[in-house]
């Protein structure tokens, strides 16, 4: 069974997507304090986090930025906002995915069982790694290292890398990423995209991996390594 944690202040909330949640086979557990939720993750391992915005003491894109410091786990944030802008801020900040409130629990089971289906689809699907000149891209462990150093890839960033670099030739579209990685509203996922890709390159500097077509969009154009399948 799947574990989820909600950080959400809200203790009117957990009770009923437990029970929901059972017939899916997720085990959702709750913490309504961030700062608690924060030392407990410390010791504790989940599958997903699902995580307010309005929380007390510090709001849920502290919070999200505080994980993002110890942990890649996918994180699908909750927010009562209709401001675009909020929803890009968590994006931008390492969530995975964001539902506004209030939203149906069947939408976001099927958010959790999409984020997790890719995730486990392209453990699977790996039979070998992906080697290019100064990058290794592991798929059976989704882990991405360059020649000194093991990068820390959220699983949305690691999803982008793997999609541009199985590909390394063609030229992707912003319609064509967002076709591969749906998930966020289409409204704001072509800024969205942006982000994403502004993220990877920061994390695969000094690397330059991917290249900005004018007017098209975006490639990898590391050159694979010598001998690599």
């Amino acid at each position: 069974m799947r574990q989820l944690l909600l950080i959400d202040d809200d203790e009117r909330l957990a009770s009923p997507l437990q029970t929901f949640f059972q017939q899916y086979d997720f085990e959702l557990l709750s913490q309504t304090d961030p700062l608690q939720a924060l030392d407990w993750l410390q010791q504790h391992s989940v599958d997903m986090i699902i995580l307010d915005v309005m929380l007390p003491h510090i709001d849920g894109f502290e919070t999200c930025r505080r994980i993002r410091q110890f942990s890649d786990i996918p994180i699908i944030m909750l927010t009562a906002r209709g401001d675009v802008m909020d929803r890009v801020v968590g994006l931008e900040i390492g969530a995975d995915d964001y539902l506004p409130k209030p939203f149906e629990p069947r939408e976001l089971v099927a958010r959790i069982q999409n984020i997790l289906r890719r995730s486990k689809s392209g453990q699977e699907g790996a039979q070998t790694s992906l080697r290019f000149d100064g990058l290794v891209i592991n798929q059976q462990t989704q882990q991405v290292s360059t020649d000194d150093r093991i990068l820390e890839l959220t699983s949305a960033e690691y999803r982008l890398l793997l999609l541009l670099a199985s590909q390394h030739q063609r030229i992707f579209s912003r319609d064509d990423i967002m076709h591969e990685l749906n998930g966020v509203d289409a409204d704001i996922y072509s800024r969205a995209i942006d982000i994403l890709v502004s993220r990877l390159r920061q994390k695969l500097k000094p690397l330059d991996a991917i290249k900005t077509i004018r007017s098209r969009g975006y490639q990898f154009v590391l050159p694979p390594q010598a001998g690599a399948s």
